[in-house]
Formats: C-alpha cells, sequence, structure tokens
C-alpha cells in the first residue's frame, strides 16, 4: 500500500482521480479497522459486514484495477514496482 501511495502522492497533479480514489479507498480501510470495536461493543453488528467490506476496499480496488490493466481496457502505471527497484530481491511484487 506504501508504494502505491508514493505513486499517487508523486503523480496527484497529473492524475488528481486515481489520487482521490486511492485517498478514499485508505478512508474506508482505516474506517473499517477503526469501526469494527465500537460496532461490536455497542451491539451494532449489523454494522460489522460493512467494517469488512472496508478493511477489503484497498485489495479489491487493486484486484479490480489489475483485472481491467490485464484486459488492456486501463493503464495502470502503479501496478508495476518502479524501475529501479526492479530486480532486487528484497522487493516484493
Amino acid at each position: 500500500m506504501q508504494r502505491i501511495k508514493q505513486w499517487q502522492v508523486d503523480h496527484r497533479r497529473t492524475r488528481p482521480l486515481e489520487y482521490h480514489l486511492w485517498d478514499a479507498m485508505l478512508t474506508l480501510w482505516l474506517m473499517g479497522w477503526m469501526g469494527w470495536l465500537p460496532a461490536y461493543a455497542f451491539g451494532g453488528l449489523w454494522i460489522l459486514p460493512l467494517c469488512l467490506a472496508g478493511v477489503s476496499a484497498p485489495g479489491l480496488y487493486v484486484a479490480w484495477r489489475s483485472r481491467l490493466h490485464r484486459q488492456h481496457r486501463l493503464r495502470c502505471d502503479w501496478l508495476e514496482p518502479p524501475r529501479s527497484l526492479a530486480g532486487r530481491p528484497d522487493v516484493r511484487r
């Protein structure tokens, strides 16, 4: 997530929509993690599926964008590691 966020910050002037979409995904992720305990503590069990969806939002977004990128329907530059890091054994892909 850090690599994607850094790419978004570096390109926020040229790709503002992607920047704001990723911020929305991170906001949902944070709301999901922060919301489950109060929901459980105060008996709002109906909100737990929404918290789970929020926690899953960044991964689902990346999977959706990856699929569209593989189908050549959408170009997604932040899926690939930077060229300076390619080939380094300590960098996960």
